[in-house]
């Protein structure tokens, strides 16, 4: 095994944690109303890294295996303080009945805690979703991007006085952007912010909320596909105020199957001549993917792990000339409940031909609510023990992991999950696991 690092110095985790969500529908109320759930003993935190994940340390024969809030120091679920921006005015409770995710039972047992949850106005340009409708009203009039980014930092300040919050980091829950790639208004910090005071058509709002975090130094994770802050005028300003930063897209649902599946095909050497995936969904974000644009910023998230957990490049005759469709489809009445159907064409010994069929009957909001609050926990780890810019680390948590300039991006699930737990165990000075070792039966 190699030898034991010198322990990260990590700051502790006192007091509260604010966890401020742009949007407050049906992810952020699931995730929001889990959270208060769990800290009543009313259901269990199901999914969440953070809470129920357990860290192997030392030998197999050694026995130790810690739960990982007990190994590394993590905000506690007490000591969280939940706010959000939307452009709708519903509570978190009027968006929670209206997202229709979890039950009448759950969301009435914790009424007065969600009443309490009132969206700040938002930051909303509606070229870059098209199909929100209703009274969007909620919005902030500043006259320049500059402003409003201003304001979103007055907000989160005005929050965590009035929370008495020590701490704070930002997870992006809102919908799913329109489609644009890198400007040279997203180059440099410079750039950026003579864009933001000029109103430059180029920035998203996702990127007006990631740079008034930044400028503050709390940490940005983005929960949608958007380039928001995987531009390097982000990557500069997280630098230059020690923000973490991670993203893009929580791995939820269809693509979660996908990187638990094709690692394992690859592992195994079953070639792959095609695989077509399409979804029915209902809710806010199906809406919104209904729209071309929107959509076409989720299927490069969505068509980008095979290409890369597959290697074709290395493997020509399994994986050089494979078929890769994605299709979304916005179906009103299976509302949260989505479900997934893949057709996967593969052949193994001599060539001959097999099929896999997934039928994937889940709830995004449901995948998602573990995520968002593991993302919220660990990226304030990560600013405690000082660890700044893109946390490679947490890819884990999403569809198209940001990695440093230069780098590809490892979408094996499994993967992702070993660089995870070799991350706190460096943070807190324990050996790697790398399967090495004097005697085989320990590795």
């Amino acid at each position: 095994m190699p030898n034991r690092q010198e322990r990260v110095r990590i700051a502790p985790a006192k007091g509260r944690l604010a966890v401020l969500t742009p949007g407050l529908g049906a992810v952020a109320t699931t995730f929001m109303a889990g959270v208060e759930l769990a800290r009543q003993k009313i259901a269990k935190p199901f999914g969440s890294l953070s809470q129920m994940g357990r860290i192997r340390l030392g030998k197999r024969t050694d026995k130790k295996n810690p739960l990982i809030r007990q190994f590394v120091p993590l905000a506690r679920l007490e000591d969280l303080r939940f706010g959000a921006w939307d452009p709708y005015h519903d509570d978190a409770y009027l968006a929670a009945r209206k997202a229709e995710v979890l039950s009448r039972d759950h969301i009435d047992a914790i009424k007065p805690f969600l009443k309490k949850i009132k969206p700040m106005s938002a930051v909303f340009d509606g070229r870059y979703i098209k199909n929100l409708k209703g009274d969007i009203s909620n919005v902030k009039l500043q006259k320049s991007l500059m402003a409003k980014a201003e304001a979103l930092m007055r907000d989160i300040e005005g929050f965590m006085k009035r929370e008495k919050c020590d701490r704070a980091v930002v997870v992006w829950c809102a919908s799913t952007e329109k489609y644009i790639q890198a400007k040279p208004v997203h180059r440099s910090l410079a750039a950026f912010e003579k864009g933001l005071r000029n109103n430059d058509p180029d920035i998203a709002p996702s990127m007006v909320y990631a740079y008034a975090a930044l400028r503050l130094g709390v940490p940005f994770n983005n929960g949608a596909p958007g380039l928001t802050v995987d531009i390097p005028a982000m990557w500069e300003l997280a630098d230059k105020t020690g923000a973490p930063i991670s993203g893009k897209d929580f791995k939820t649902g269809q693509t979660l199957m996908k990187t638990i599946l094709a690692p394992g095909m690859k592992a195994r050497l079953l070639g792959l001549a095609g695989w077509f995936s399409t979804n029915i969904l209902g809710n806010r974000d199906g809406e919104v993917l209904d729209n071309p644009d929107s959509f076409k910023t989720k299927e490069v998230s969505k068509l980008g792990s095979l290409e890369y957990i597959l290697q074709p490049e290395a493997y020509p005759e399994l994986y050089g000339n494979f078929y890769h469709k994605v299709r979304i489809n916005y179906y009103p009445p299976r509302g949260d409940a989505k479900e997934a159907w893949d057709n996967i064409d593969i052949f193994g010994w001599l060539g001959y031909p097999m099929q896999i069929k997934v039928n994937f009957l889940c709830r995004d909001s449901i995948l998602a609510a573990p995520v968002v609050l593991d993302l919220a926990i660990f990226s304030d780890l990560a600013q405690r023990a000082g660890l700044k810019g893109i946390q490679e680390w947490l890819s884990f948590f999403y569809k198209s992991p940001m990695t440093a300039p230069g780098l590809y991006p490892e979408h094996d699930l499994f993967i992702q999950l070993m660089k995870f737990k070799n991350t706190l165990r460096y943070l807190k000075g324990e050996s790697l696991i790398t399967h090495l070792g004097n005697e085989y039966y320990n590795f």
